[in-house]
């Protein structure tokens, strides 16, 4: 990728990349000195070594990431290349970017690497699905794939349909021309919280929905905590906190969910069996419905956000969505949306991945070499942290035109910039770990959009940049404030 650096990313108004109140942050970092190693020797003269620098001690790069995300990433692919070296927690980590040499990771050298997302959230999402490797993850796939098969997910829909139009319904009170000032990243959040219960688990969480949510946010912002002990106050004892609350109403459920044939999820997961008559434990349905509700609201929560802000900076775009909207409104009569008729929503769909590419919910990937080996050349010796950092796929110039700029169109006929490469787009990332309910977190985004688009307008000032946080989730720090009117 040629011309792309985290000073371009700032100078050309990208909101992803930008918090204006931080410059005093912006000089520390970069007057950092640069403390440049190599990784390890290569026992093969023939295999290069990866370069790149240390930063703070104990601390590495971990600010310069959670102060700049993706583009501190890009920085390190223009300075260093596809593979580089270095340090974050006291943890040496090797970063892999490009689409061709992610690809030999998760194609060519796929057996080379397992998972390695235990070191950020091992202790909060311990035996999620995305933590187990080789044939234990396959095993547990094949069982939980039975809970999203196209039938379960047309009757997943069909109850998010009304949990969603009775939650915006209550955004602005009062008939048309009513309006409000929200913070759409909190108020979307406690919806799709809503329907994680109601959908996910055929419950409603009440006045636990709060406590729930808390849980699940402390749980995620943990993995990137500074001090990963768990010190009274600190972000670590918080998740291991959370991790507690959500163990205990989980099991608390499941005598009645083992008893019951329900269609959700969580009934799902607690009868599902193999061809064999093999079938989850307790433990793992606990394991499996944390994991699974966090992904569930968080990634959703934060590509919702996503969409409602580019339509509001693209005001011609939100009308072509609204007016598609309401014509399958109109055509549905008040019955819910199946899988077909969210299929119908055209530039729902292109804007949604569009901002999928900008801002995907998860920037990256994390993998661990369970033998030495080698990426474009260089070697990685077995036991090296590995960081997938896909988002360069999604910007990069070789692969999309102007990938900068918001351009739903790049990802319909005959453009399809997203067919360049097999990779250039991965928001739900690829392979054998590739994501299991992306397309049900999809039908999710659109149903609350459209429900948004159907009887609200907004607008976003020209100047406002959203000031994105980076954790092992993006999110806006300031909440994402919008006005909203009733049409």
């Amino acid at each position: 990728m040629v011309g792309i650096d985290a000073d371009a990313l700032e100078r050309e108004n990208i909101d992803l990349f930008r918090i204006p109140e931080q410059h005093t942050i912006d000089r520390m970092l970069r007057r950092l000195p640069v403390r440049e190693r190599v990784l390890a020797t290569p026992p093969d003269p023939a295999q290069l070594p990866i370069r790149g620098d240390i930063g703070l001690p104990y601390l590495g790069r971990a600010l310069h990431y959670l102060r700049w995300g993706p583009a501190e990433v890009l920085g390190r692919y223009e300075k260093y290349g596809p593979v580089s070296y270095n340090r974050s927690l006291g943890v040496d980590r090797v970063l892999v970017a490009g689409p061709d040499a992610v690809d030999e990771v998760l194609g060519k050298r796929r057996n080379d690497f397992g998972q390695g997302w235990d070191y950020f959230i091992g202790p909060f999402f311990r035996r999620g699905l995305l933590l187990l490797e080789f044939s234990e993850h396959m095993y547990h796939r094949r069982i939980m794939q039975q809970a999203f098969t196209r039938q379960r997910l047309e009757a997943h829909l069909a109850e998010v349909t009304p949990v969603v139009d009775a939650a915006i319904a209550r955004w602005v009170p009062g008939g048309p021309g009513g309006a409000r000032d929200v913070e759409l990243y909190p108020t979307v959040k406690d919806l799709t919280l809503e329907i994680a219960t109601a959908v996910f688990m055929a419950a409603d969480a009440g006045p636990q929905r709060e406590r729930l949510g808390k849980a699940f946010i402390d749980c995620t912002h943990a993995a990137l905590a500074i001090v990963r002990r768990p010190v009274p106050g600190g972000a670590w004892w918080a998740g291991l906190r959370g991790r507690k609350v959500l163990e205990e109403y989980f099991t608390h459920m499941i005598p009645e969910k083992r008893r019951t044939t329900a269609e959700d999820f969580f009934s799902a997961l607690c009868h599902a069996r193999t061809e064999d008559g093999e079938q989850f434990s307790d433990e793992d349905v606990v394991n499996h419905m944390i994991f699974l509700i966090m992904a569930a609201h968080d990634t959703t929560t934060t590509t919702a956000t996503t969409v409602a802000y580019y339509l509001g900076h693209h005001p011609d775009w939100q009308q072509r969505v609204r007016e598609e909207a309401r014509a399958l409104h109109a055509d549905l009569n008040g019955a819910p949306p199946t899988i077909t008729d969210l299929d119908r929503l055209h530039n729902l769909d292109l804007v949604v991945k569009e901002s999928l590419r900008l801002v995907p919910p998860v920037p990256g990937l994390v993998r661990r070499a369970v033998r030495d080996t080698e990426v474009a050349g260089r070697f990685i010796p077995a036991g090296t942290n590995v960081d997938l950092a896909y988002i360069v796929n999604h910007l990069s110039p070789d692969l999309w035109t102007d990938p900068l700029r918001f351009d739903p169109d790049r990802f319909d006929d005959p453009r399809r910039e997203d067919r360049n490469h097999r990779l250039a787009w991965m928001p739900f990332g690829a392979g054998a770990h590739k994501c299991i309910g992306m397309h049900f977190g999809i039908f999710e985004v659109k149903a609350i959009i459209a429900a948004m688009v159907r009887d609200h307008e907004w607008r976003i000032p020209a100047d406002y940049v959203m000031p994105w946080g980076f954790t092992t989730i993006p999110f806006p720090r300031d909440g994402a404030p919008m006005h909203l009117r009733r049409l």
